[in-house]
């Protein structure tokens, strides 16, 4: 490709003090992000990492020459990187020197359950979310403990469910600087939804939402908010006008007329909202997003976005003791009771409860230290139930 490795050691390259951000775990959401990182040329100086160098490399030429077409010029290298090896991972990062940490690894997306049969899809995620935080906490777990060892102060964005990994992380002083998607994917919606409701245009609406995944996750599919706590505030032209807004006739909307593609298409929407992060940390904008657990907060908030990650910027009337407690009761409903001071997690026996039903699987409570063994367990345990649908 077309970096050299005085760039990857931290060099000034075409763009003079362009940020380095690495990009690890290349699945379809990172194909998403690298693709509309090299369309700005303040984060168009990319490294891929993973396990497959020539999978990843001949991603990147593609993402590279699509570019390309379009007039913009990055440059994108590659490393290799196997997250189990800590010590490796922590020496390639203390060579690379990456300025910016994506990270969309993880041991089973998201989506894997919606492969199945649709009457079984439904009934196993009754389950939410929660259950399955190991699959996404594992890899976290590493590559944070990489960054320590590495000493080189990256900022990493994490992809894979930042919800209850950065707060479990926090717990030990390893939680990456910010989160992407969930809170940021419903906003775009609720900023059309309320325009309509509001009669003025959705580029004059500003929309500041508290919550956790389980509401981003729920109103889009039912049209009401389950049984998550959430904050909206709503302002048109800087003006608060919240009260006039009806919840019940806005999240509807998402239901119907503001419907959308979810699944491997709705990821499109994920990455805009990482890179929306991203680039505000590449240029130092302050941009007003919303994002997961920024500093390692639970759930996800309204942020302004700088060179160091998000700071929260919550509606008046809303302080930041009440939005952790309105997320920290969101997680609840996604099956995650609580989150101890050492990083223990305590599940929800509701949700656990479809897991044991389901596949035989029940941990009603997970030290971080064991949390690789869960998750062996649990994938060990998912792939023998969707063997019995193929």
């Amino acid at each position: 490709m077309t970096s050299s490795r005085s760039e990857r050691a931290g060099a000034p390259a075409l763009g003079g003090d362009r940020p380095l951000i690495m990009l690890v775990g290349m699945g379809d959401l990172s194909a998403r992000v690298l693709t509309m990182l090299l369309d700005d040329p303040a984060t168009s100086r990319v490294v891929l990492a993973g396990r497959n160098t020539e999978a990843i490399r001949r991603r990147g030429n593609l993402a590279l020459f699509t570019a390309a077409n379009l007039g913009h010029h990055g440059s994108v290298d590659v490393e290799h990187v196997d997250l189990r090896n800590v010590e490796a991972t922590a020496r390639t990062l203390a060579r690379v020197r990456p300025d910016i940490v994506f990270t969309g690894a993880s041991l089973q997306s998201w989506r894997v359950i919606t492969q199945l049969p649709r009457q079984v899809f439904e009934e196993l995620d009754e389950a939410q979310f929660g259950p399955w935080l190991p699959m996404h906490l594992t890899l976290n777990h590493l590559l944070m403990q990489a960054v320590r060892a590495a000493g080189i102060g990256a900022r990493v964005v994490n992809a894979a469910f930042p919800d209850a990994v950065g707060p479990v992380l926090d717990k030990v002083g390893l939680a990456p600087t910010i989160g992407v998607g969930n809170v940021a994917n419903i906003v775009p919606a609720l900023t059309h939804g309320s325009a309509h409701l509001l009669g003025v245009r959705p580029c004059e609406v500003e929309v500041r939402l508290t919550a956790q995944h389980y509401f981003s996750h729920y109103v889009p599919r039912f049209g009401d908010a389950g049984r998550g706590a959430y904050h909206l505030g709503v302002s048109v032209a800087g003006r608060d006008r919240s009260d006039e807004i009806d919840h019940r006739a806005l999240f509807a909307q998402l239901d119907n007329r503001l419907k959308r593609l979810g699944g491997v298409d709705g990821q499109l929407l994920t990455a805009s909202s990482a890179v929306r992060v991203l680039r505000g940390m590449a240029t130092d904008s302050g941009v007003l997003a919303h994002a997961p657990a920024p500093g390692g907060l639970p759930g996800g908030y309204p942020v302004r976005v700088h060179r160091d990650g998000g700071r929260v910027d919550l509606p008046g009337g809303l302080a930041l003791r009440d939005a952790v407690r309105i997320n920290e009761d969101c997680q609840r409903a996604d099956g995650i009771d609580r989150i101890d001071d050492d990083g223990t997690v305590h599940f929800a026996e509701r949700e656990m409860s479809v897991m044991r039903r389901l596949l035989g699987y029940d941990c009603p409570s997970m030290k971080l230290g064991d949390c690789a063994e869960w998750a062996d367990e649990l994938g060990r345990k998912y792939r023998e139930f969707a063997a019995k649908f193929d």
